[in-house]
């Protein structure tokens, strides 16, 4: 159990880190340009995202191979 809390604080760090740095893109529309574009390398996909536009990320995801992680499942 202690393993999947360390895990959850680093993707937090991880998530700070990057804000911090400026490299992170919000929103679908822009998410889904960087993922065109072959720019992206993590996407993050909030539990409440309507339905649609999950699995539209998500075909765009595969698509580049880039790896997605969905928060809060």
């Amino acid at each position: 159990m202690a393993k999947a809390k360390k895990t959850g604080d680093t993707l937090a760090s991880r998530l700070a880190l990057v804000m911090k740095s400026g490299k992170v893109t919000l929103g679908t529309k822009s998410t889904l340009k960087t993922l065109r574009s072959g720019k992206a390398k993590l996407i993050l996909i909030a539990a409440n995202c309507p339905p649609l536009r999950k699995s539209e990320l998500e075909y765009f995801t595969i698509s580049a191979e880039t790896t997605e992680e969905v928060a809060g499942k």
